[in-house]
């Protein structure tokens, strides 16, 4: 996996990224503390609200951030959210009202929004062989694990030097690091503007060719299972740890640290597995997987204390790890469905389409844990992620080549029709299909 680390390019990028999770860790600690100041008791319910605003940011600006910075140099783009992340770290230990946190968090997540799709859509253009690629991807989740398990320790130990409001600066330098790594780095220029582009249709667009390609329809439900088992450990860890269990607060933070150790070994897992079996294969059985381990712990709810404990923690795990194998594969479906100059816009669709996912699945698993208790909430969260895994299988089909075949009624002399056959009145070739202003629709 780390042999991809060679690439130059891709090597400044991967430090860019872990250098800004590093400060974005640190800002998750600081916010707590923050938040603790101003409301007091009220701290959960100011970190809740933030929590719906960071979603509702990357669900309503992701598409329109891409849209609108197209046209942009990638560099440019990228150097400039990083200081604009930057620069709102910065301002956030002076506020002195919950308001204006919550006005600082939405513009800080809003910038994220831009930043991430950009980010990841840059990848695939300098990592051409899929080998490498996959490797990227795993070394990105992995980076991604690590920065969970990691950053709370970092914050403590930093706490035991300075004061929590420097917590934030510590964020705005990992954001300024972030930007002086990728000024250091070549990366591929912004396309030019093509004829026809607008603002409203590119806003969409992303998302059309996302839910006209059946791959990324079956990517969608399988982001929606994951987001189901994944909302039930990072919503209810606490209260099936503290109440059910009975345990304290190091127990809440070793059952989401094993979580977080499923994911890691999954992660160093996957390129040999993708080696050997489909994306297809690998992802819709970890999907099931995930519906099968949320079952498997509503009777263990029912297991004296220590066996429940000890359960827990190997059932977590195995969230972690099938959320590592279904997630991760993702941007190969990606690349494989959009040109080039859309990739952006795709990125940019499947991060709110996903984190739609996540919107509706937060809050559904803390209501049903509280209203109807912790087995009842393991039970839909289960059927939600066994309905998801059913619609990707459907919607995903099994044969999926690379070279479609299909038929055009362009007019005769048309460029795209240069390899055509005229069969039947109709033009007919095949090539890697891509939803696109020629190929409206996926071929029956």
């Amino acid at each position: 996996m780390l042999a991809v680390l060679s690439h130059r390019t891709y090597r400044r990028l991967f430090t860019a990224q872990a250098v800004a999770l590093v400060g974005t860790g640190l800002a998750t600690v600081a916010l707590g503390l923050l938040a603790h100041d101003l409301a007091g008791p009220d701290a959960g319910a100011v970190l809740g609200t933030a929590l719906a605003i960071k979603m509702v940011a990357y669900v309503g600006v992701a598409p329109i951030a891409s849209a609108l910075t197209a046209r942009l140099p990638r560099k440019t783009l990228l150097v400039a959210l990083d200081l604009v992340r930057a620069g709102i770290a910065l301002a956030l230990p002076w506020v002195d009202q919950v308001w204006q946190v919550y006005l600082l968090i939405f513009l800080l997540q809003a910038a994220s929004a831009a930043f991430t799709p950009a980010f990841q859509a840059t990848i695939p253009e300098i990592l051409t062989e899929e080998r490498d690629y996959t490797r990227a991807l795993s070394l990105s989740r992995l980076s991604y694990d690590l920065e969970s398990l990691l950053s709370p320790l970092l914050a403590a130990a930093v706490l035991t030097l300075v004061a929590a409001d420097d917590l934030f600066v510590g964020t705005a330098i990992g954001f300024v690091g972030s930007a002086l790594l990728v000024v250091s780095a070549a990366l591929p220029a912004g396309r030019e503007p093509r004829p026809g582009d607008r603002t409203i249709a590119a806003t969409t667009k992303g998302v059309r060719i996302y839910l006209a390609t059946p791959r990324l329809r079956g990517l969608l439900a399988v982001h929606l299972a994951v987001a189901a088992a994944g909302s039930m450990v990072l919503v209810n860890t606490v209260t099936y740890v503290r109440d059910l269990l009975g345990r304290d607060d190091t127990a809440v933070a070793v059952a989401l640290a094993a979580n977080g150790f499923g994911s890691l070994v999954a992660a160093f897992a996957l390129p040999a597995i993708l080696d050997r079996f489909a994306d297809r294969v690998v992802m819709l059985r970890a999907c099931a997987a995930l519906a099968a381990v949320l079952l498997l712990a509503i009777p263990v709810t029912a297991l004296l204390d220590d066996s429940r404990w000890a359960a827990l923690l190997a059932l977590w795990a195995l969230i972690g790890a099938g959320s590592s194998l279904v997630l991760t594969p993702g941007g190969r479906l990606l690349r494989r469905s959009a040109h080039p100059a859309d990739l952006p816009a795709v990125f940019a669709a499947d991060f709110s389409l996903s984190h739609a996912c996540w919107l509706l699945c937060y809050p559904l698993a803390g209501w049903l844990a509280t209203a109807a208790g912790m087995p009842v909430a393991l039970a839909a969260l289960a059927a939600i992620t066994a309905t998801a895994t059913a619609l990707a299988v459907r919607f995903w089909p099994a044969r999926d080549p690379e070279l479609v075949e299909h038929e055009h009624d362009l007019d005769h002399g048309h460029d795209h029709l240069a390899d055509a056959d005229l069969v039947d009145g109709h033009w007919r070739h095949a090539h890697p299909y891509r939803i696109d202003d020629l190929h409206a629709r996926w071929p029956a």
